[in-house]
């Protein structure tokens, strides 16, 4: 379904608090059965990575972020821009800073946060994504994980920053379209270029929980972009929107199942 995008003056830039510093600690690279997941908790609560503005009214806290992909011949993005899909997506999941859990904040229309960012094959590798594509050797199979040896800055993973005020706005739902909306999503505009051996990393080296002594690689840990009803979907102040009303962007977006999943195996601060 093809949806026409409503610009939102409103939605300007959003503050990144403590994405461009490396907290002090271990993050934990993992396979939970379903995607490879880095869990952010840092050694204390000073230490935590936030986002504020950009129409957001509160304050959100980072807790993970996982990745969803396709196969070595098929793309496996969960979000769609004009019709098309790309290897891979990565979504940051953040919290509501004024909640005290996961079960709390999913009670609440404002209680999460996540950031979607599309990939797109490059020629040549993203240092940036060495750490974390180093570490699919240690996480092959379901409830492996790594301890890295240091963090890093979160916002190397992201496009560059004059393109973050590009993005598009919508609320969702963690599980079917009638249940109560808890997730505000906004998807980037700017694709991350990684390289194709990088990608082919995710799908050849970690897998699917095993059927007796068989493994299964684990390709296509995507769901299909789902029908977006009565939900309107907002371009920010910076977004791409044709003038010409017959080629307006449109984006298929995601009500996803598999995101009440993630989070529920997250358990995040207590």
């Amino acid at each position: 379904m093809r949806r026409r995008l409503l610009r939102d003056s409103n939605l300007g830039d959003i503050l990144f608090e403590g994405y461009d510093q490396a907290p002090p600690g271990k993050w934990r690279l993992m396979n939970d059965g379903h995607t490879v997941m880095m869990s952010l908790e840092g050694e204390s609560m000073m230490e935590h990575i936030n986002i504020t503005s950009g129409g957001l009214r509160d304050k959100y806290r980072a807790l993970q972020f996982h990745f969803h992909w396709g196969s070595l011949t098929g793309n496996g993005s969960e979000h769609t821009i004009d019709g098309h899909q790309y290897p891979m997506e990565m979504h940051i999941v953040h919290m509501n800073v004024q909640y005290k859990s996961i079960a709390e904040a999913k009670g609440h229309p404002n209680g999460l946060a996540v950031l979607s960012f599309l990939f797109k094959a490059s020629d040549t590798d993203n240092s940036n994504y060495n750490t974390i594509v180093a570490g699919l050797k240690n996480i092959s199979r379901e409830g492996d994980f790594v301890d890295l040896s240091s963090t890093f800055c979160l916002d190397n993973l992201l496009p560059d920053t004059a393109q973050l005020s590009k993005y598009y706005r919508y609320k969702g739902s963690l599980t079917t379209p009638d249940c109560s909306e808890v997730v505000i999503w906004t998807v980037f505009e700017e694709p991350i270029l990684i390289s194709q051996s990088q990608l082919n990393a995710f799908v050849t080296t970690v897998h699917f929980p095993a059927t007796g002594s068989t493994l299964l690689k684990m390709t296509n840990n995507f769901r299909s972009p789902q029908p977006l009803k009565n939900r309107k979907v907002y371009a920010s102040r910076d977004a791409t929107i044709s003038h010409s009303p017959m080629c307006s962007p449109s984006i298929h977006f995601l009500l996803p199942p598999l995101l009440a999943l993630l989070i529920d195996q997250f358990s995040g601060p207590s």
